[in-house]
């Protein structure tokens, strides 16, 4: 039997996940359960720590990766144990390259399939689905994620939470990360705004899975009523055009209830001829998805039930209905959907909304009036007309061997003949002809409209029920297949429509050209008025401009269309080639609103390419104004004060301090040269204008070279490069000065105890390059953002530099065909790596 897992939910690091997980595993050994460590991180929290004391902790595996030596959780060893529970931090971890599993939810799920019981820990940043979400809040993209699923597989969730405030006291007092990273996680990651966003991020993600536990619990036990653990608002939608203003008003309920749920849903009857209209549908689906609701199409004969039923379903507590559109008679023979669900509706509340469309009259489509085509009604016609006297004719001479019985059912068989070919008036009237031709000349007395027998006359008003009877029942299915028929093509170019949206095709001349083949068009075009409308602009080529077309001789103005679709005020989809019925410019205005939403994307994404750069470029102004006004102004600041202080003529310098002045001044002005070259440097990586001069290069050349670069501090770096390696590709000035800049970085943060690492080695094509320090390291979910120019993580002020080291480090790397990672120190730290091409590769590429 698979174990049981459970998880431990938090908002962020150091919510106490690991702490209640541990505890929960101390409580079970006091119970006398089998209880192990599989792997638990501490991250030195002594608290944490001191609940592992007495408890069995299996050893870890031990692996070695790219020279450095890595633990990881040991699968084989927990399921050889075979506890009764396994503790197991950090569901999403990912493992050491070599491992048996990449990450360690699958490791997990090995260890529940041999039937033990498992309990981790999860933040909802490392959530698959709120990882974008999350790296918007907080500007850090979150590498480890776990799929939605294997968190909601978990047999039991439990949410860790803590407010924010209470978080970053507990960060305050280093109860969490020690205390040189304390001040850099409070004004990056822990910053108030992020901990609430995250905080209901998680708190909505519980209630989703505790919505799902709730709709499984009342589906298990047959609960049909609404329990209200959550407003839910649906408004039901004719297809009218009432639909927005309905749209908006449950909008509006629904925005009054934190974390509500919007729901439309339309009602199609089950024979699939009836509904809404489909642009005002379309339009309606589009305006509730906008407002973050979902759409949903129900299949019911009786409305009141489905929307009552669907209501249900959704465990829905309010439900919105637009006030009734029919006239007050048909109110008097019917209480109507409104009125009809309001009473059935049990502990849902219905609003019904009054609109403009409201009591004046249900408008349905308009239908062709005749079910069948003019050329077989004017057959009917003719064969009524030939038909009876023949048939006549035929049965006069054997009148006396007939019965009138006999003869009654052969004029019926052509009447219901007639029905078939021409309808029911043709057979209506063919049926009272044939009433007369049986009276003058097959029912006594013959030769006169009367009839002798009272049960011949029966007969006679039989005959013409029946076949009065039989006419309209052909005529109805006639009309009723000819509705079904344009209710299928109806269906197969709106599929074609759906079909078009989900492929992705959103260029408007595919969409435009798929509606031309719909309908058989010459062309198709969509027309945008140019400048503010006229009286007779509809005929004026000039005040319309094409936007897109499909087909030859477009329209230029839809007064030359054949078939026009006002979309907007400054739209027109413009069809030429036949006129279409009212069915068909149903199915028109559903293309036509596609068109225009396709339109509006099309200039969207345009306006934001455009503006993308400018973003960008403002961003960067804005980041290099806030960051050099500073960084320039500090060394200028110190040169001008210390040639001042020289220039002084109150002081008597003695020549000690005369050159510590000097010292001052130097320093300062190679500091704002380096910078002012960083910045040149940094643009022109970005204009892509930087002059490279590759060529092989030797390391152990190069190396210390950067090495003596660094001035005073070349005594805190140590070089450790072997005359094995082989040459790279590179440019020798800019790899230098990448090596320069990762090493006085490195220095900076490596305590003054700690010397900082210089190594290389060689893998496979690849020649890698480490700067390794023992510095307080970066965050792993931060690493990314130290290359972001201007940025500066920790609690270093401004006068520690611009922030441009490692973005430019970075950007000289990869223009000379390399990549510049960062990576944990193992025991604390941080090391860049420079992976760069040997020369053998780049010759015979």
């Amino acid at each position: 039997m698979r174990g049981r897992l459970r998880v431990y939910l938090g908002a962020a690091p150091g919510v106490g996940k690991t702490y209640a997980m541990l505890g929960e595993g101390r409580r079970g050994c006091e119970r006398g359960r089998d209880v192990v460590v599989g792997f638990v991180e501490t991250h030195g929290r002594p608290r944490t720590a001191a609940l592992l004391d007495g408890m069995e902790i299996i050893p870890r595996k031990t692996l070695t990766y790219r020279g450095a030596t890595f633990t990881e959780l040991d699968v084989e060893a927990v399921i050889a144990r075979k506890p009764k529970v396994a503790l197991v931090d950090e569901l999403a971890h990912t493992n050491v390259p070599g491992s048996k599993n990449v990450k360690r939810w699958q490791d997990i799920d090995e260890i529940l399939d041999a039937g033990i019981d498992v309990v981790s820990t999860v933040n909802i940043q490392h959530l698959e689905s709120v990882n974008d979400v999350v790296q918007q809040i907080t500007g850090i993209p979150q590498r480890e994620t776990v799929p939605d699923e294997v968190v909601r597989r978990a047999n039991q969730i439990e949410l860790v939470d803590m407010s924010p405030e209470a978080l970053r006291r507990r960060m305050a007092h280093g109860n969490v990360y020690g205390p040189e990273k304390v001040d850099a996680a409070l004004s990056n990651y822990f910053r108030v705004g992020n901990l609430t966003a995250l905080r209901e991020l998680a708190l909505l993600w519980v209630a989703g899975k505790v919505d799902e536990q709730l709709d499984r619990y009342r589906a298990d036990h047959g609960i049909a009523g609404t329990w209200e653990a959550r407003e839910r608002v649906v408004v039901a939608l004719t297809g009218g055009p009432e639909g927005d203003t309905l749209v908006r008003r449950a909008a509006r309920i629904a925005a009054r209830s934190k974390g509500a749920d919007l729901l439309a849903v339309h009602v199609t009857s089950a024979d699939g001829l009836s509904g809404g209209d489909p642009a005002n549908l379309a339009r309606q689906r589009s305006l509730v998805e906008s407002m973050g609701g979902s759409y949903h199409q129900v299949v019911g004969d009786d409305v009141p039930r489905a929307l009552l039923d669907f209501a249900r379903g959704v465990n829905a507590t309010q439900l919105v209905l637009g006030a009734s559109r029919r006239g007050r008679f048909a109110q008097v023979l019917s209480r109507g959907v409104g009125v009809e669900t309001t009473a059935l509706s049990g502990p849902i509340d219905v609003h019904l909304v009054t609109h403009e469309e409201a009591k004046q009259g249900r408008r349905r489509p308009e239908r062709s009036r005749a079910a069948l085509t003019r050329k077989r009604r004017l057959i009917g016609w003719a064969v009524a007309a030939a038909g009876m006297p023949l048939l006549t004719a035929a049965l006069a001479p054997f009148r006396d061997v007939i019965s009138l019985p006999s003869e009654i059912l052969l004029f019926l068989c052509l009447v219901i003949g007639v029905a078939l070919i021409g309808g029911m008036w043709p057979a209506i009237v063919a049926a009272v002809g044939g009433s007369l031709l049986l009276n003058w000349f097959f029912t006594p007395p013959v030769g006169q409209l009367t009839i002798a027998d009272p049960e011949n006359l029966l007969a006679l008003i039989v005959f013409v029920l029946v076949a009065a009877a039989v006419s309209t029942i052909v005529d109805v299915a006639a009309r009723r297949t000819r509705e079904a028929a344009r209710a299928r093509a109806d269906a197969e170019a709106l599929s074609t429509l759906a079909g078009h949206v989900l492929r992705g095709e959103a260029a408007l001349p595919t969409l435009l050209g798929r509606l031309r083949e719909t309908f058989g068009l010459d062309s198709v075009t969509l027309l945008e008025r140019i400048g503010e409308p006229t009286p007779d602009d509809q005929a004026e080529p000039t005040a319309w401009r094409i936007i897109a077309t499909s087909g030859s001789a477009p329209c230029t103005a839809p007064a030359v269309a054949d078939t026009d679709v006002q979309i907007s005020d400054e739209l027109v989809l413009a069809a030429r080639g036949r006129l279409l019925d009212a069915s068909d410019r149903r199915v028109l205005e559903a293309f036509a609103a596609e068109a225009a939403v396709a339109l509006r994307q099309e200039r969207l994404q345009e306006a934001a390419e455009q503006a993308k750069p400018l973003a960008e470029a403002d961003k960067m102004r804005t980041a290099l104004l806030a960051a050099v006004s500073h960084d320039l102004r500090t060394p200028l600041s110190a040169a001008k004060a210390a040639v001042q202080s020289l220039r002084s003529h109150d002081v008597t310098w003695t020549a000690e301090d005369r050159e510590e002045l000097l010292e001052t001044a130097d320093e300062s002005l190679d500091r704002l040269d380096r910078l002012v070259e960083n910045l040149l440097d940094m643009s022109r990586l970005q204009a892509g204008v930087l002059g490279l001069t590759l060529q092989p290069v030797a390391l152990e050349e190069v190396v210390p070279h950067a090495i003596d670069d660094l001035g005073p501090l070349r005594d805190r770096v140590e070089g450790d490069i072997s005359f094995d390696l082989p040459e790279i590709v590179a440019d020798p000035a800019l790899l230098e000065r990448v090596l320069v800049n990762l090493m006085a970085n490195a220095v900076r943060h490596s305590p003054a105890d700690q010397m900082v690492l210089v190594t290389a080695s060689w893998h496979d094509d690849q020649v890698e390059i480490r700067v390794i320090d023992r510095g307080p390291g970066i965050p792993r979910e931060a690493q990314e953002r130290v290359f972001l120019p201007f940025q500066r993580l920790g609690d270093r002020g401004n006068g520690t530099g611009v922030g441009l080291g490692l973005a430019l480090s970075r950007g000289l790397t990869e223009a000379m065909g390399g990549t510049l990672i960062p990576e944990e120190t193992p025991g604390g730290g941080l090391t860049m790596i420079i992976s760069m091409p040997i020369h053998s590769r780049a010759v015979a590429s």
